[in-house]
């Protein structure tokens, strides 16, 4: 079937190959966006901050001299976790922002 154009004209399956290296090369340079970004969170009231990239990787720990109570170990335990927690959900937030606008809300597997 030389010459076929499909039901829509024009060549589909080349336009549609064209679109689809175009989304690929749009969602590599927007999850390199991502990875780079920083996140911050804290929790105590900024007794604990955190500092994260787009990776979920922990970059900075920081915490205040007067959280540091030996005879309080389990609150600065609890107050670390809530910190990276609530830093790990903005990550993960931003990615699926970011490449929700590229996707149009489809959830493509692997991202």
């Amino acid at each position: 079937m030389k010459g076929f154009k499909g039901p829509y004209g024009g060549n589909n399956m080349g336009n549609m190959m064209k679109k689809m290296q175009r989304l690929q090369k749009q969602m590599e340079e927007t999850q390199q966006k991502i990875d780079a970004t920083e996140i911050e969170a804290s929790a105590g009231g900024g007794m604990v901050k955190v500092k994260m990239n787009g990776k979920h990787e922990l970059l900075e720990l920081v915490l205040d001299p007067e959280v540091v109570d030996p005879e309080d170990t389990e609150m600065l335990s609890d107050m670390i976790m809530v910190a990276v927690n609530d830093a790990i959900h903005q990550a993960s937030a931003l990615n699926e922002s970011e490449m929700g606008r590229l996707t149009g809300g489809i959830n493509i597997p692997g991202l």
